[in-house]
């Protein structure tokens, strides 16, 4: 099969091949899915660019979708021909989706509704879980007001989508006007331009009333502006999912403690078997209902995966970026 490695960290013009691998075969409670897409995310290139090899090659990306091609051991054969869509694809493995085949556990490769596109199925795994499981963290946010820091960036338009979808107020911070217009179309009642606005204060001006009762923020590093300034309330909570500083990040923990503030952090690579079969069920209803929009942005052959990883890090593509594998 046709795939993309790399063995070593680096740029990825200069670390990543594309060539030949040998097909993998499904072992016991796995099946063989020939992938149509495979989606590129943010942690997928911040790996390829410095994070620790735990093996000799790796292919990259968690997200992807495709058909099932062969069962192993222990699979229902009618399982043979089902279109899914893959999460955990690369997580502690050395074979991720950015190749012609992957054979993993059974029940990474979830059914995909015949409506739903393969494209649409590459941005489920990391984006689209990460909402669901961040708006859960939210708690009931029906009449409440909730800011979605990145309302138009992957993860965060889903967030905008589902949280509307519970009667939430959303607030979106964006960086551009078309961001702007994207995150109100999918629901935002406001948004707000970190570029050319003074975020806090905007933010306080709109929700009004002491100010947000929740932030889904995915980077931790940076939320504690909005605190301070007086834009989450108090008893208000905080879902973060990722950080741009992942070591030591500070924060005024007086001012945190004396308005009583929850924080909820998760890790969707890492959810519990709970977490991630309501999950895996909740977002299968709203693929069965066609109730998300997926934003599909630059689309990439194989062979231009370095490209794919450039967009990603550049932030210049609205929308997932996906690999065509057919």
């Amino acid at each position: 099969m046709k795939a993309a490695w790399y063995s070593q960290n680096g740029k990825a013009s200069e670390v990543l091949t594309v060539g030949d691998w040998a097909v993998p075969q499904p072992g016991a409670g796995e099946v063989l899915v020939r992938l149509h897409t495979s989606g590129v995310n943010p942690s997928d290139v911040k790996s390829r660019a410095g994070r620790p090899l735990a093996f000799d090659r790796i292919i990259p990306h968690s997200d992807g979708a495709g058909v099932v091609e062969a069962v192993g051991a222990g699979v229902d054969q009618t399982r043979i021909g089902q279109r899914v869509w893959i999460w955990n694809g690369q997580w502690q493995r050395a074979m991720g989706t950015c190749a012609e085949f992957i054979a993993l556990p059974a029940a990474q490769a979830v059914a995909l509704p015949d409506h739903v596109s393969f494209e649409a199925g590459a941005c489920l795994g990391i984006p689209a879980l990460t909402a669901w499981q961040a708006i859960e963290h939210a708690g009931d946010v029906s009449g409440k007001t909730v800011l979605i820091i990145g309302a138009a960036n992957a993860v965060g338009a889903y967030c905008v989508q589902m949280a509307k979808r519970k009667g939430a107020r959303v607030i979106g911070t964006v960086g551009s006007s078309a961001k702007s217009e994207l995150a109100k179309r999918l629901g935002a009642d406001h948004t707000v331009n970190y570029k050319e606005q003074h975020c806090t204060e905007n933010v306080i001006e709109l929700a009004g009333a002491g100010g947000v009762d929740v932030i889904i923020d995915m980077d931790f590093s940076s939320v504690d502006q909005f605190v301070v300034g007086g834009a989450l309330k108090r008893h208000g909570t905080i879902v973060c999912y990722g950080s741009n500083d992942m070591t030591r990040v500070s924060f005024d923990f007086k001012t945190w403690l004396y308005n009583s503030v929850t924080l909820k952090l998760f890790l969707v690579y890492d959810l519990s078997d709970a977490q991630r079969q309501q999950a895996v069920q909740g977002l299968t209803l709203l693929l069965q209902q066609n109730a998300l929009e997926h934003l599909i942005g630059e689309r990439f052959k194989l062979e231009q995966v370095a490209a794919a990883h450039q967009a990603v890090e550049q932030g210049s593509s609205v929308g997932n970026v996906v690999i065509d594998l057919v």
